[in-house]
This record gives structure tokens, C-alpha cells and sequence, in this order.
């Protein structure tokens, strides 16, 4: 047993509301300057839709995270040993600027010196690439609440799956439905960014799992780019490097929560310590599809095991660390509750990051001049859901209905105990029964909704003490590094010290 210490997290997608503050709060504290314009650390997507970059999931054209061999092997789909060294110079895989947009910034001066007209002045569209005039034909969330757009949401990936009569159905207007989908880097365990830079500038810190770039390292290669499948790897046009979500680290360093999550208005968002057997990572990739998302469990430690406990301190982890993982919010989510699912645990890059799938609104019917909406079995509203459940299982269930239709039916469950208790339109036999269909107890309702509707900050992020100082002590003085991060040649994200 090798036991890792990972900050993970966890967004619950029927609490999003898609007011895209936590892309603004990002977007004013990290990439607001020269370079960056076009990067969003964090977005948030409409689905069905195509995304940012336009159509990131479609990896037989862009060829990231891993696949599985013959030999039941792992292999980088963008590039084999051989290759990688032609690639350094020309790789087709790379999304282009089309592929993101064009950034562009308002002539705002103009407001102010027009020559006096009859009209009053307006502001024209400017690329912030070449400062000239441009028509603006695409942007981040483009597609934003597009959902039935035949031009965005008919060529999402994920709908490949459905029949035509089900991919009809979803785009007839009186049934069209949405969710929004917020992501940022997953700091993968098994990242296969990492895996493909050749400057070796691309690292997991040892203390938490954090994925950063090395920028005194970094040579611009832009290898780690197309290997990526979740495309949240940028390449700054200035600087010549690469960069990427940093997790907030100087936040979390002094006990506060990253700024999107501090700052998300739907209070999606949770925070936390998972603890992972690292010995157990390649079996648990070397498995057909299906089996992925309960290899994905396994991977993850009973953070009260006294087996578990003793291999983590015998890896440097703290009674501070073990104590966080303990009360994890992301714990119960993802291991106790098995509410919340990995983002395309087929690209086999074990994401850190774990999604509550929205329990969509049930399918209702016009009869006469009034809308029903009841129905008369258990849980034949996930039946009737306005997205299919095939569609959910590709983005959340490797493409395996059962674990997505088990995380709903609990969902399910917990909203009927509670309308029970506080509305009184739903009897206690049938609460019962749909709590026992679900595998759920009273208590275990009771803490999901708990966690779910009424947790506190300190409940939603448990932060444990970094200790970084005491992490540089064995290369490097801290009073001497301190300061040593940020953007700009001769300073690195991480600090001048690795793990």
C-alpha cells in the first residue's frame, strides 16, 4: 500500500445556476493580462453543446488522456516516444485559435473623443491580437443557454449515443433542457499532461496532488496541450509558456478556499482531502469502460482505516492532512454516498474532480388544458427525464448507465423524504420504499440533504494546513524562496522548490 494524499473536489450540478462568477473572479485574478486573454482557467459550459474550445471531447481529433492497448497497457494518444520529438516542431492536434476565439476588447475612447455628431457614439469590437477591427463570430460560452441550437447542441459529442428518435425528442422545442457544466483542471492523478512534456516541467506536487507548471522549465513545446483531454492547458502567446489552473495554491496556502469556489453564488462547490492507494492506480486503468468508475472507488482509502492511517504517516502524510480527509466533504460524496461521478473517466487520467449529476426535471405532458407531471411508479421520472440518462452516462459514467441511474435514484430519494417531512404531498410508505430501492437509510438522507442544502464554509471547504514552509526546509531556506512565485521570466508557479 502506497497512500497519496490528494486535494480533491466536487461540484453538485442541480445547485448550479450558471451566473459564470466563478470564471469572472478566475479571469480578474489570473489571466487579465498580455497573452492570457483568451484563456479561461474556469468556464462554464451549457450541455448539450459543443464547449471550450469548441468540441474539446471529440478525441479522435484531438487525441488526449490515454488509451488502452491490445496488450492491456497504457499509451498517451497524442504521441509515442518516436513522434513526440517530430511533434515538438508541428502537431495537427493542436486546437488552433478558431478553435477558442479570437479575444477581442471595445474601442471605449471613442465614447469620449467622437467629433461632435448627430448620433451618439458607439464602441467597435478590437482584436487584442493585432489592435485592428474584427467581427465577432465566436466567443467562450457562445452557446451559452443555446441548448436545441442545431449549429452548438446538435454537435455535441456525448450525443452520439442516442438513436435518432432520442436526439429528435431532446430538440423538440416544448421538451428542450439544459445543464451547465463548470470546469476547471481535474489535477488528475494519472496526468497524462505530465506524461507528455518533454521539458519535464509539468509536476504533481507531492504534498497535495496539485498539477502545476514549472515556468522556469517550461519551453513552450506545447506537448502537454493536445494530451491533455479536458484541453484546460493554455499556451500564453507572449511568454512563450504554458499555463493552467494553479488550484489557487497561494490561497490555500493560507487557509482560504480558491476563488471560484469562494466566490460561486450556488454554493456548488466543495473542497476537500482524498487519500489514494497509488499501487492500486494502473490495475485500476487497465479495465474495459464499464468498469472504470468502480475501479475509480477502489483506488480511493478508507481515511478511518488503521491499515491506511499508518502506510499514510509512513509517507510523510500529517495528523493535520489525515485529520482533513476524515471530514472531507468530497469523501462522502464521491466513496460513502457514491453521489458524485468523475467528468469522462474513459480518458483514464483518474480526474480529482467529481461531478453530482443534475437530477433533471421530470418530462411532463400537456392532457387537456393542464400540465401532469406526476408519475405513478417509484422512479419512472428518470425514465422520463428530458435528457436521457445515455447522455449523462457519457459525460459522468465512462458510458455505463448504471452508476449515473444509482447516483439519480438517490437524488431522487432524499428530495421525496424531504417533501414527506416538510411539504406533506408525499406519503411515509412511499418515502420508505424509495429510500430502501435507493439503498439509502433515514441517516444517510438526512446528511446528504444536510451537506447538500445547508452546509456552512467550514463545512464545504476543509482546507488542511499546508505546511509548505516546513516542505522547502530540506532544499531551500523559506525566508530566502519566499516571494519566489508568480508569472514573468526567472519565477516559477511552484515556487523555486519541487517535491
Amino acid at each position: 500500500m502506497n497512500v497519496r494524499a490528494q486535494l480533491a473536489m466536487v461540484f453538485h450540478l442541480d445547485k448550479c445556476i450558471g451566473c459564470h462568477t466563478c470564471s469572472v473572479a478566475c479571469k480578474n485574478i489570473w489571466t487579465d493580462r498580455a497573452g492570457a486573454e483568451y484563456m479561461w482557467w474556469n468556464n462554464v459550459e451549457t450541455k448539450p453543446g459543443t464547449g471550450y474550445p469548441s468540441r474539446w471531447e471529440d478525441q479522435l481529433n484531438f487525441q488526449g488522456g490515454w488509451e488502452l492497448t491490445r496488450n492491456r497497457e497504457l499509451k498517451l494518444r497524442s504521441q509515442g516516444r518516436i513522434e513526440a520529438l517530430f511533434k515538438l516542431f508541428y502537431n495537427p492536434r493542436q486546437p488552433s485559435l478558431d478553435d477558442y476565439y479570437e479575444p477581442w476588447t471595445y474601442e471605449y475612447s471613442n465614447l469620449f473623443d467622437a467629433p461632435e455628431g448627430d448620433d451618439q457614439p458607439a464602441v467597435r469590437a478590437i482584436s487584442q491580437i493585432t489592435g485592428e477591427p474584427i467581427d465577432i463570430k465566436s466567443g467562450p460560452n457562445w452557446d451559452d443557454d443555446l441548448s436545441g441550437s442545431p449549429i452548438y447542441a446538435a454537435n455535441d459529442v456525448n450525443l452520439d449515443e442516442l438513436t435518432d428518435g432520442e436526439r429528435e425528442q431532446l430538440f423538440e422545442v416544448e421538451r428542450i433542457a439544459m445543464m451547465y457544466l463548470p470546469r476547471i483542471c481535474n489535477h488528475c492523478a494519472n496526468p497524462s499532461c505530465v506524461a507528455a512534456c518533454p521539458s519535464g516541467a509539468i509536476y504533481k506536487r507531492g504534498e497535495d496532488g496539485i498539477v502545476l507548471i514549472d515556468q522556469n522549465k517550461c519551453r513552450g513545446w506545447r506537448a502537454c496541450v493536445p494530451a491533455c483531454p479536458y484541453k484546460k492547458i493554455y499556451y500564453n502567446w507572449q511568454t512563450g509558456k504554458s499555463e493552467k489552473c494553479i488550484l489557487c495554491f497561494p490561497r490555500l496556502e493560507t487557509g482560504q478556499a480558491p476563488a471560484c469556489f469562494h466566490s460561486c453564488v450556488g454554493r456548488i462547490r466543495y473542497l476537500g482531502v482524498l487519500l489514494y492507494d497509488a499501487d492500486r492506480v494502473p490495475d485500476a486503468l487497465r479495465v474495459d469502460d464499464r468498469m472504470l468508475i468502480e475501479n475509480h472507488r477502489n483506488v480511493l482509502c478508507d481515511p478511518f482505516d488503521e491499515t491506511v492511517i499508518a502506510s499514510a504517516k509512513e509517507n510523510g502524510i500529517s495528523d493535520e492532512f489525515l485529520f482533513a480527509a476524515q471530514k472531507s466533504p468530497v469523501y462522502d460524496y464521491v466513496a460513502k454516498w457514491k453521489l458524485a461521478l468523475p467528468l469522462h473517466a474513459e480518458y483514464r487520467t483518474l480526474p480529482m474532480l467529481y461531478y453530482v449529476p443534475p437530477l433533471l426535471p421530470v418530462m411532463g405532458k400537456t392532457d387537456a388544458d393542464s400540465y401532469q407531471s406526476t408519475t405513478s411508479d417509484l422512479f419512472s421520472a428518470l425514465d422520463n427525464a428530458r435528457i436521457p440518462i445515455k447522455y449523462l452516462a457519457r459525460l459522468f459514467g465512462a458510458g455505463n448507465v448504471e452508476p449515473v441511474e444509482h447516483a439519480l435514484k438517490k437524488l431522487l430519494a432524499v428530495r421525496y423524504h424531504q417533501r414527506q417531512k416538510q411539504v406533506g404531498d408525499v406519503s411515509e410508505l412511499i418515502s420508505r420504499a424509495m429510500l430502501k430501492a435507493a439503498e439509502l437509510t433515514e441517516r444517510e438522507a438526512e446528511a446528504i440533504y444536510r451537506m447538500t442544502a445547508l452546509p456552512n464554509f467550514m463545512e464545504r471547504f476543509v482546507i488542511p494546513p499546508l505546511n509548505r514552509e516546513m516542505s522547502m526546509e530540506g532544499t531551500c531556506s523559506p525566508e530566502q524562496c519566499k516571494g519566489g512565485c508568480g508569472f514573468g521570466p526567472g519565477q516559477s508557479l511552484a515556487g523555486v522548490n519541487r517535491d
